[in-house]
Order: structure tokens, then C-alpha cells, then sequence
């Protein structure tokens, strides 16, 4: 019996959210790489677009765009070349290679994650479990080795051997580039950057769809800030939330799996998350996909990582995660304090001094950095998934209201008389009005009602033949299936009132 998951695939492909890459022109291009049809494309403005609103422009981050190639240079300073891989083991029979700790996590059933195991305790895992290949069946495992997930580049026609690469993050890029956006800026720390952009990493063995590709999309905010007064600002935006709760899995509990819930004033008071600035995010990301995006809260936590766990550069770090019962949890937000790592690494290699001046003192320092970054189309599965809804009678997407692909499908009621010119001009007033409108009159009313069900529309109108008698069309609400009356001339804004609340149809 399929799952969510296979079903939210199956769907998605279907109705053009997103599928496999030139997989039907070619069936042997490779793996990792997703094409976003017309509704993914759609949804995936949409969260970026809150992504936007809540946290770009209401948290004051200013928002830059850097190439997706950078000097091979940048990369040296960031540590990539160096520590920038995954564990692999290939197959000596039929010569698949494999990310031994997914693998193992995969074929035992391992919901905990195994990322930071030393290498000889992941080997002795595959013999004592007598870990088969998933391709042959052979038991023939060569070496535990390194690979570098690094795509590297000669750029330019003199060049003989890679001198760029393509940027595994964004970050980089907000790296080199802070102290001339500080400086246009007139930037005083705190100072955030933001990056919307697209990222390239040579997975070992894509899988899982959205969760692991080989490019994908980050939506990033590196906070650059002084170490000796971290508190500044944010101390005060801090207060309004001391007492919201914050959801950790803490080192000590990994065992048991236990998620404890910590007010923010005990875990700043208590040193667990460092300082208010680093504190003041980890709220702000959580309420962002609880309040803004819909994720059920008892399905989101802070996963403490451990040494082995944590990425190079990172001094303290917590993955967001959030559950669902076929994929158990996945990360979606790394939240990284980076320390002075990345500016420092980029002086040492250049021989540019990126200190700067603090007014009104003789200091000048070298920022430390914390950054919460979210992998957007990991998010998107996840909504289609937590949306995904079925009964004897249909099946629907109970997506939020504010990222739903289509706002409103306009149907008339049958395709003759009157009623298609009129659903037409209703159509074209909602799509003038702004508001995202899909036209229908094709099958009976019931199957349309379906195939907008099924893709998450909110609402649907039709125009029957007493909206030719008294200019009143029907609304419908997707998810309760009522319907009620509206005058033609309140539909936009009562639309718009329905999209932009958590009213229900009656009361608007």
C-alpha cells in the first residue's frame, strides 16, 4: 500500500508541481535534478515571498544576489576543498557507490541520524549486519573513502585545470561581498545579509525526491556581529518572546529521543543558546514555519548536532527538523554560529584586511557570523505532504491558504446559454484584481470541484443561472465543501479577505 510520500510523488508529477528532470526525453540523465512545473514554480514564489515579508524585510537583512560560480580561491578559504565531503563505499561486484551512513540508515530502518559515526564504527555496522548492495545483492564492499561533493570548473579558455567552482551555498558569496555591502550600506553591526540562490552539490546517491538533489535552492541570512557585544539590539527584540517555547533535542536525550520544551529566557539564561542574538532567531525560525508556513508545531525541533555531526566551520549548530510518519525527520533550516570562521579563512587567503572600524573607539574587529539557512524545496515537499488529505470521496491538499498554486478556479455551471461568457468575465475581473484565478468549464461541475481539490485551491466560484437573474455567484471552501452566496461586486475583496485570514467561508 503507497504512502504519503509515493502518493504526494505520484501527484505532484501528475499535476505539474515537479518531476524527475529530462527523464522522459532521456532515461538515462542523471539523478538529483528536478524540473518545477507551472504550480510548483507558483508555490515556491509564493514561500520565498513570505520568506521575504517575514523575516528580509521585517527583520532589516539586506538582500543581495552573487553568481553561482565563484574563484576556486573562495573555496579554499572556506574550508570546502578541504572538509567539504561524504563518506562513500562502492560496490566491487556491480560498481554502485553509496553514502554508507543513509544506506545504513535506509536498509536497518535508522530514524536517528548516523552522519557523525566514525569510520570504523559504519564499517563494523555493515558487517554485523550482513549489509547487502541494494543493486546485486553482493556482499563485496570495497574501502570507506572520502568524496569531495565539490563541482569544479575551468573557467575561461586559458585555463588548463579547475580555477572556480559551482558554490555548494550562498553563503560564500555574502562572505566576500560583506564588507562592500557594509560599506554602501553605511552598515553598523549587527548587520544580516540575505541570498536567494541556487546551489550545486555532487550527491554521492540522490534520493528521496526534493530532500537530497544535486541543485537545488536556499533561501539564506548570515548576521555578521560583534563578538564582545553580541546583545546589542537584539536584547530588546528578544523580550516580547522570553517566554515562547523552543523545541530541542539536546545531545543528552538523543537516546531516548525526547523533545524538550525550554522558554527562551531558560535556554539564554542557562548559556544553551549562547546569546539573544542567536536565541532571537532560533524563535523567529520556528514561529516562521509554525505561524507563517503551517507546519504543526509537535512536528518541528531544534536538533542539537555533536562533533562528527557538525559542519566545519560551525561552532554551535541546530538543524529545524519536522516529522512526517514515511520520512521520520528531516532537516529543513541549518542554524549555524560560524564564528569569525568564514571572514577570517577569506583574509588569511587574500592578504585583505575585512576587519572593520567600531565608531566612536579605536577597535576594529572581525565579525562573527550566525546563519539560519532554509532548503526551500525540502519545504515544499513537506507541505504537499503535511497538506495531503483523502476520503471516499475525493482527494485534497489542505494547503495554507497563502501558498496555494491557484487561489480560485471560476466555473459556470454548465457550458451553454450565458454562463461560460459570464464566468469569463468574472474570471478576468478576480485575475485584474490580482488575484490568481484558473478557468474551467470543461467536465461536470463535481470534477472540477475534484481536480481543484486535489491541487489545493481554496475557493472555487461558479456562475449558474441565477447569477443571470441577480448577479450573485456561488463560493465554495475546498476543504469544508460549503458553499455561499456572493454579490459579484464583494467577491475580490471577500477573496482576498478568505485568502489573507484563517476565517471560515461563513464569516466572511
Amino acid at each position: 500500500m503507497k504512502g504519503v510520500y509515493d502518493k504526494v510523488i505520484e501527484l505532484s508529477s501528475r499535476r505539474g508541481f515537479f518531476w524527475p528532470s529530462s527523464k522522459e526525453v532521456y532515461s538515462d540523465a542523471p539523478a538529483g535534478f528536478y524540473t518545477y512545473g507551472p504550480l510548483g514554480v507558483r508555490m515556491k514564489e509564493k514561500i520565498i515571498g513570505l520568506w521575504r515579508r517575514e523575516i528580509v524585510i521585517k527583520e532589516g537583512v539586506n538582500e543581495i544576489e552573487t553568481p553561482n560560480v565563484l574563484p576556486i580561491k573562495v573555496f579554499e578559504a572556506s574550508g570546502h576543498l578541504e572538509h567539504f565531503f561524504d563518506k562513500l563505499i562502492e560496490c566491487r561486484r556491480c560498481h554502485s557507490k553509496f553514502r554508507i551512513d543513509k544506506l545504513l540508515e535506509e536498509a536497518l530502518g535508522i530514524e536517528e541520524n548516523l552522519e557523525g559515526l566514525p569510520d570504523d564504527q559504519l564499517l563494523k555496522m555493515v558487517l554485523e549486519n550482513d549489509l547487502r548492495c541494494p543493486n546485486c545483492g553482493a556482499f563485496d564492499w570495497g574501502d570507506l573513502r572520502n568524496f569531495n561533493l565539490m563541482f569544479t570548473l575551468a573557467v575561461g579558455a586559458e585555463a588548463s585545470e579547475p580555477n572556480a567552482a559551482l558554490r555548494p551555498e550562498t553563503t560564500q558569496g555574502s562572505v566576500v561581498e560583506f564588507r562592500k555591502t557594509f560599506t554602501v550600506m553605511r552598515g553598523k553591526l549587527p548587520f544580516a545579509l540575505g541570498q536567494v540562490g541556487r546551489v550545486f552539490r555532487n550527491e554521492i546517491s540522490p534520493r528521496r525526491a526534493l530532500i537530497r538533489m544535486r541543485e537545488f535552492q536556499q533561501l539564506e541570512v548570515q548576521i555578521f556581529f560583534d563578538p564582545e557585544n553580541p546583545d546589542e539590539l537584539y536584547r530588546e527584540k528578544l523580550e516580547p518572546f522570553l517566554d515562547y517555547k523552543l523545541r530541542f533535542l539536546r545531545r543528552e536525550d538523543r537516546e531516548s529521543g525526547r523533545i524538550v520544551e525550554i522558554p527562551a529566557r531558560e535556554a539564554l539564561m542557562s548559556g544553551y543558546t549562547v546569546n539573544s542574538l542567536i536565541t532571537y532567531w532560533l524563535v523567529a525560525y520556528q514561529r516562521f514555519f509554525n505561524e507563517t508556513l503551517g507546519f504543526p508545531l509537535e512536528r518541528l525541533r531544534y536538533r542539537e548536532l555533536v562533533e562528527g555531526e557538525k559542519a566545519h566551520y560551525s561552532l554551535v549548530h541546530w538543524d529545524l527538523e519536522v516529522y512526517t510518519e514515511d520520512l521520520g525527520w528531516i532537516e529543513l533550516v541549518n542554524n549555524a554560529y560560524r564564528t569569525d570562521y568564514d571572514l577570517s579563512g577569506h583574509m588569511r587567503v587574500s592578504g585583505i584586511d575585512l576587519r572593520i572600524a567600531i565608531p566612536e573607539s579605536d577597535r576594529k574587529l572581525l565579525p562573527h557570523m550566525y546563519e539560519p539557512s532554509i532548503g526551500v524545496d525540502r519545504v515544499i515537499l513537506h507541505e504537499l505532504m503535511l497538506a495531503y488529505r483523502e476520503d471516499e470521496e475525493r482527494v485534497w491538499l489542505q494547503l495554507p491558504r497563502s501558498i496555494a498554486p491557484i487561489e480560485v478556479g471560476v466555473f459556470p455551471l454548465l457550458k451553454r446559454d450565458e454562463l461560460p461568457s459570464k464566468a469569463r468575465e468574472i474570471y478576468h475581473e478576480l485575475i485584474n484584481e490580482g488575484i490568481i484565478a484558473f478557468y474551467d468549464d470543461s467536465g461536470t461541475i463535481g470534477r472540477r470541484y475534484r481536480r481543484m481539490d486535489e491541487i489545493g485551491t481554496p475557493l472555487c466560484v461558479t456562475i449558474d443561472y441565477q447569477t443571470l437573474e441577480d448577479d450573485t455567484v456561488t463560493l465554495r471552501d475546498r476543504d469544508t465543501m460549503m458553499q455561499v452566496r456572493v454579490r459579484r461586486e464583494e467577491l475580490p475583496t471577500k477573496v482576498r479577505k478568505f485568502l489573507n485570514s484563517d476565517l471560515s467561508i461563513h464569516e466572511i
